[in-house]
């Protein structure tokens, strides 16, 4: 992490400590994963903002509007309407919680005619800012089409192959969550080190994260097994790591329903009292202490505490429960409004405020983009219990 001189670290860091005051107020008063997905919440209602037009797009608003444009391209229809109409939502929630009065939110349709179609209908209404896509394909399609124009794209897909000129990802990535779960298990005096990951993109990710998590932790990876969806791959993939070595703590990159096949399977023999660590799709179960095999595992996550008040206010507003990447949207939007004071109407947006290296505060805690676009996130470590989960090494309260 880059350091800051103490001087501008205060200066800087009490806008960000502020904002999280007033979300805390304004709360109160008021793509790239495995097969497994978790309990599907009820269907969000259509967010109150401004809908694409059926319609051929206009020509540009003129000059003398008063507010910057902003879009959101989400899926609002299609496979993935839900978690998009939630995104939308958390959105407009966002502008009023945080008055907004310099941008102004209109929501485009990814799913309906494809994200390049929305994103030229963004462009010719005005947008000068997009928030989306949600989906890795869709931010491919988007990209180039929005550089051209000078546009940044602040997308809520966690694929770091779609990051970097230009494109900035709002996502959670399973390597942070990784080197942090490891760097806490290190901590902790574990030394000896396993994983048990999916076939697939995420799963080559996590093993690359894990591979290098463990070597800067100091610590020795002593085998990593992949394995394919089936019950008896898993088995295995499992068998195989046994025979590798023991284990002071094995990582399951993937969700709770392999998870918890997983880990009676690992927590045998040599390996019994081995210390499972998982990834951040764990953080939208919520049985996994139903297993007792998994009670006591560890993650890395960022905190619920901030997105439990964005649920009450948002089932109060809209009479359903959020996606947890609902989050994602309620953030994006606060931080175009803060950095919108300084975005002269009619000129680009100031990309290089992005790139604040103090960062910028939210639902989801403290965020940065490093060089490469991606967020940079302040997760803490939560141990799974019958009951639930516990905190066991709270998120940094800043960066250093």
């Amino acid at each position: 992490m880059a350091e800051q001189s103490p001087g501008s670290q205060a200066r800087r860091y009490i806008l960000g400590v502020g904002m999280t005051a007033a979300l805390a107020m304004a709360l109160g008063g008021c793509q790239l994963v495995p097969k497994s997905r978790p309990e599907r919440p009820p269907e969000p209602i259509q967010p109150e903002v401004e809908a694409v037009p059926e319609e051929a797009p206009g020509p540009r608003l003129p000059p003398e509007e008063t507010r910057n444009r902003v879009a959101v391209l989400v899926p609002t229809s299609g496979a993935n309407a839900g978690v998009g109409q939630s995104i939308a939502n958390a959105a407009n929630l966002a502008l009023l919680d945080a008055g907004g009065e310099r941008i102004r939110i209109s929501v485009y349709d990814t799913a309906r005619g494809g994200a390049a179609a929305a994103a030229n209908a963004a462009l010719a209404e005005g947008n000068g800012l997009f928030l989306g896509p949600l989906l890795a394909d869709d931010v491919r399609e988007v990209a180039p089409i929005a550089r051209q124009a000078g546009v940044p794209v602040i997308s809520f897909s966690n694929d770091v192959s779609v990051a970097g000129g230009g494109v900035y990802l709002m996502g959670f990535t399973p390597a942070q969550s990784i080197a942090r779960v490891v760097g806490h298990a290190r901590e902790a005096g574990l030394e000896r080190f396993g994983a048990v990951t999916p076939i697939g993109v995420y799963g080559r990710r996590a093993s690359q994260a894990m591979i290098d998590s463990v070597d800067r932790a100091g610590g020795r990876l002593v085998a990593m097994q992949a394995y394919d969806a089936s019950p008896a791959g898993l088995r295995t993939a499992v068998g195989r790591l046994h025979a590798l070595g023991s284990y002071d703590a094995v990582l399951i990159a993937d969700g709770g329903r392999n998870a918890a096949a997983a880990a009676p399977l690992l927590k045998t023999g040599a390996s019994a009292g081995m210390r499972l660590l998982g990834t951040e799709l764990w953080a939208t179960e919520t049985s996994l202490g139903r297993t007792p095999a998994l009670r006591g595992a560890w993650y890395a996550s960022v905190s619920d505490g901030m997105f439990n008040q964005l649920r009450t206010r948002y089932r109060a507003r809209y009479g359903a429960n959020p996606y947890r990447l609902a989050s994602l949207g309620y953030d994006s939007v606060l931080l175009a409004v803060r950095i919108a004071k300084n975005w002269r109407l009619g000129r680009p947006f100031p990309e290089r405020e992005l790139r604040d290296p103090v960062g910028f505060a939210g639902v989801d805690g403290p965020f940065r983009f490093s060089s490469n676009g991606i967020a940079e996130r302040s997760l803490e470590v939560r141990e799974v219990t019958a009951a639930g989960t516990i905190t066991v090494s709270p998120a940094p309260r800043s960066f250093d």
